[in-house]
Order: C-alpha cells, then structure tokens, then sequence
C-alpha cells in the first residue's frame, strides 16, 4: 500500500471517529485555562449555544451552580497535575435546563510536562440521573405529601446531631390531626389524602429555613427546630400551627374543619452524648408521649413533656401489652349496677359494667383499658364476651325468680361498625335464651355521626326487640333535631349535670326530662350520690336512676340478695 493510500485509509478512519463522537459523545477541547477552543456537535446540541458561541468563552458558561467551589478546585488540582480526572458533572444550557454528564478530562503535556490543553469527553445521563432522583425521592420523601419521610429524618439527624452539636438545644413537635379517621369516613380516602397534602403546605409556611419537618405516616407530623433556646419560642411556633390547621380547609366544594394536637420536647444535646439519632429518637418519644396527654385533654393544643406523662404512658404501654391477653386468661369480669325506679325506689334493671383485675397490676381502671381495647379494635371481641356473659347471667337470674326489667350493655363505636354486629348479637340471644325484650345496648351521642346509618343501624336492632339507650346524653354532638328520627327508648342523663346542680345545671336537666317525655322517652338520671339529687329528680318526674347513692356496681351474686329484700 502506497503512503498516499496509507494516508487516505488513516484520515477516513479518523472521520469515522470524529462520526461516531459526534453522534454518541460530547467532546470539547480547552486550553490551559479552560478557554474552549473546540466543541463537537454534540456539545452544541445538548448545551443549546452554537459552535460560534462556545468558542472562545471559559467551560464555566455552561456552569449550572449545582457543585460546590470546592468541587471545581479539586477538579483543577487534579488536570493541572497532569492527572486524568473523572466524574459527573450536573451543567445547565443555554434556555436554563439542566443537563448530567460523565465527564472525563485527559491533559495534553508539552515536553516540560506541562498541560497545555485538555479534552473532555461527555455522555449524557440525564435520563439516568433522573431515574435516581426518582428512586431517591422515593426512599426519602412521601409521596404524597412531598415532605421527608422517616428515612429522610434520619439523614438529617445524621446531618446536624454530631458531637460538635454539644450545647446546642433542639426541639421536637410531635402533631398529629384530631379525629382525622372522620374525614376519611364521611368524605373518602381522596378527599383525606387532598386535606393532607394541605396540612403539609401549612406546616411548611410556619417554619424557618433552619427547621425541619417530616410526615411519618398517616396524619403524623415531626418538626425538629435546630438551635431553639428558647421555650417561649417552641411555644409561639406551636401557636402558628395549631391556628394555621383550624383555618378551613375547601377541598371539592366542601369546607371542612379540623384541629390538631401538638407534644413538644425541648432539650439540649449533651456532650456526653456521642448517638445523635439516639438523642433525638428519644425527643420524639417524649413529645409522642405528650401529644398523647394533649389528646387526652380534649385535643386542639399543645403540651410540653413532662417526667410524670412518661411515668404515665410507660403504664399505659404496660396496660397495653396485658390486655391482650385479658379475655384469654380469664380477667375480665362483669359487676351490675342497679336502676332504680325513682317513684318507689324499686330496682327495677341494672346496668353491666366490664371490669379487670390483672394478677400482677392489681384492679385496673375501665378508664385506662377499655379505650385501648377501642383503640386496638380488641373491643369487638371482648364485646361479644360481655353480650353473652351479660345475656346468659340474666337468664340464669329468671330461672331463680328474679325477673329485672332489663339488664343495659354498654356498646362501644368500633363494635357498631362491625358488619357482624346485629346477626352476632342474634346468635348469643339464641343460645342464651334470652328474650330480647330484656336486653337494653347503651350507646354514646358520639356514635351517631352519620344520622342515615344509624337509623338504619338502630332499626335492626329494634327488630331483634332490643331496647335503644342514648347514653351520657348532653355530652357528645347535641342536635336535637336528630332525635325524633332514632328509633330509641330510653335518654340517659350524664352524671356531669346531675353532680352540679346549680342554676344552670337544673335549667338542662329540667329541659332533657321534658323534652325525653315528650317524645315519650323513658329518662335515666346517672350519678345520683346524696339526698338531695334525688328529691330533686323525683320533683322533676324523671323515671329512673342509678348512681351510689343506691347502690355501688357488685358482683351477680349480691343482686340476688338485693331482688329478695324487694320483694
């Protein structure tokens, strides 16, 4: 082959190099001071500047701001040592979008060793680079309400909460929305999911640039505010939130309404604390801890962690654990109240009443238990055990001649919902023989949310031939109007108005009584404890009552005793 054909051969092989670049790589040539002084095709397509506009200006033009200086400096100590540097480079084009390259720079050395210009090589990963984006936002933000997650939060701490942190106060904001399941339930899960996502922008308008805030699921909330001295301040952030959430929120044409329940711990990361996560895992606890006592307060507020409410919810975890093996172990019992006839202070029924004496906590309040039972849905099937105890036990009583008028079974929500319910219920009066016309289910003003359902509810119930009682009435969503629509028996006067009876405290009672006659509800007075509660509701023509004053709760067996003094 001739030296001519040799050249021809070597130059065409060159084009076809220079081809292949240009349709796959991006390719530049700079001098020692990063001054283009080449760009391949490619370059101008993906960078949006012409070969014209390229040439001559620093590499810097297409600089996008995204890396530190320090990422630059390191890049230039590494080509100006004559070193090949490699790595990804986010730049920006000329209509200002961003674009990722994997970049390679090779020096060119003269004879002293010197770079005296350098190429770049680029591939475009942008398509890549979003993909991780993606797959990152999804590891550590939620996805519905683009706030971090739990794995973002513990980036965070791991950020901020070193030992270098020593000295330095952190606080915690645990919020979670009150009653959110409501919302779910009455408007649907996509109309909830549009309130969360509200929720979110609200939380992020009330904080600083320096604060932190994370949803940890469900309509739970985590604000971490770095650097916060002052209780005062933790206290007006709070503040701006809580006011913030009451605003209505308008979500497809219907406003709705909610409140929220903040616990908030303040403390100083201590230098002899080397786990920074464990530092604030535990600021968590504890404002977890106190959002709980807030709730417990009725909600819409805000409490600071105490040592006593972790004292008090370490018995509460304690109760939770038990209780769980309650019914199992045979722990559960029954103890009867007496209801009395307040015209000639006859027993005439009894209210049940769940009770438990754990072997190691001794007696353990229905206050403490029975709304972890509710909370944890075990309420249904313990509620079962009380309908067929209480059932059964009064068909034991008639077959010993003593016929009470009717035995009253308090029925929480959650058992209410349960779609087995009324033919559950069928069941145990069928294998305890009881006649329906005994039972009386006592439920709560609260349960009534939905005034259809519960019609609908409550009229298979009274099919059966069960007794309906309103029970705590005053207390819970009083609307009147509603009543007249219930196919219920009986109103039950909280004990509230009966203990404080003073002016307006009668004013209510007096309107529960009539307004109960009228429709020609049965009215029971709870909580009746001296003399002088009594006289007054025998004044007042009201049918029944129970309280100490009567009688403490007992066992089944002491009822006996009491039927035969009777009678």
């Amino acid at each position: 082959m001739t030296k001519s054909a040799q050249l021809d051969e070597t130059l065409k092989k060159l084009r076809d190099i220079e081809f292949a670049l240009n349709v796959s790589t991006i390719v530049s040539i700079t001098d020692k001071d990063g001054v283009i002084q080449f760009a391949n095709d490619k370059f101008c397509e993906i960078s949006g500047y012409s070969r014209e506009e390229l040439i001559g200006k620093k590499q810097s033009l297409v600089n996008s701001g995204y890396h530190p200086k320090s990422f630059f400096r390191n890049l230039w100590n590494t080509i100006q040592s004559g070193k090949v540097w490699r790595g990804e480079i986010k730049n920006k084009a000329k209509d200002g979008s961003h674009y990722w390259v994997d970049t390679t720079i090779v020096p060119f050395l003269d004879e002293h060793g010197e770079p005296y210009q350098y190429i770049s090589i680029r591939h475009d990963i942008t398509t890549r680079k979003k993909y991780e984006e993606y797959i990152e936002s999804m590891a550590y933000f939620d996805s519905l309400t683009k706030l971090p997650n739990r794995n973002q939060l513990s980036k965070w701490v791991e950020r901020h909460v070193h030992l270098k942190a020593a000295g330095k106060s952190f606080t915690v904001l645990f919020l979670d929305i009150d009653h959110f399941v409501a919302i779910n339930d009455n408007f649907g899960h996509y109309i909830g999911d549009r309130v969360l996502q509200e929720i979110a922008a609200r939380i992020r308008k009330n904080l600083r640039k320096t604060d932190f805030a994370s949803r940890q699921g469900g309509d739970e909330f985590i604000i971490i505010l770095a650097n916060n001295d002052q209780e005062e301040e933790a206290e007006q952030i709070a503040e701006n939130l809580l006011q913030s959430i009451r605003a209505p929120f308008n979500v497809e044409d219907k406003e709705i309404t909610i409140t929220a329940s903040i616990g908030i711990c303040h403390e100083t990361f201590g230098s002899t604390i080397l786990n920074g996560k464990h530092f604030i895992d535990s600021l968590i606890r504890k404002a977890d801890i106190a959002m709980y006592h807030t709730k417990k307060k009725g909600g819409n507020g805000y409490h600071f962690s105490t040592p006593y409410q972790n004292i008090e919810m370490e018995r509460s975890f304690l109760i939770e654990q038990n209780v769980n093996h309650a019914l199992k172990n045979d722990e559960f019992y029954i103890v009867y109240q007496p209801i009395v006839n307040l015209r000639n202070n006859q027993m005439i029924g009894v209210e049940s009443l769940l009770r438990w004496h754990h072997p190691e906590l001794g007696h353990i309040s229905p206050g403490e238990f029975i709304p972890i039972l509710e909370r944890t849905g075990q309420i249904v099937q313990v509620g079962r055990w009380i309908l067929w105890t209480v059932c059964n036990q009064m068909k034991l009583w008639q077959t010993k001649g003593i016929f009470l008028e009717k035995v009253s079974v308090n029925v929480a929500p959650v058992q209410l919902k349960d779609p087995n319910f009324v033919q559950d219920l069928q069941k145990i009066l069928n294998e305890t023989e009881l006649d329906a016309s005994y039972l009386e289910l006592e439920i709560t003003e609260g349960t009534i949310i939905e005034i259809e359902n519960a019609v609908q509810l409550l009229k298979q119930l009274q099919q059966l031939g069960v007794k309906i009682s309103i029970d705590d009435f005053g207390t819970g969503y009083s609307s009147l109007s509603y009543l007249k629509k219930l196919p219920i028996d009986t109103l039950k006067i909280d004990k509230s108005f009966i203990n404080d009876l003073d002016r307006d405290g009668k004013i209510i009672v007096n309107t529960i009584i009539s307004m109960s006659k009228n429709l020609r509800y049965r009215v029971v007075a709870e909580g009746i404890e001296t003399k002088e509660h009594l006289e007054y509701l025998k004044q007042q023509k009201c049918h029944e009552g129970q309280g100490f004053y009567f009688s403490k709760p007992m066992k089944h067996d002491e009822i006996p005793k009491i039927y035969a003094l009777e009678n």
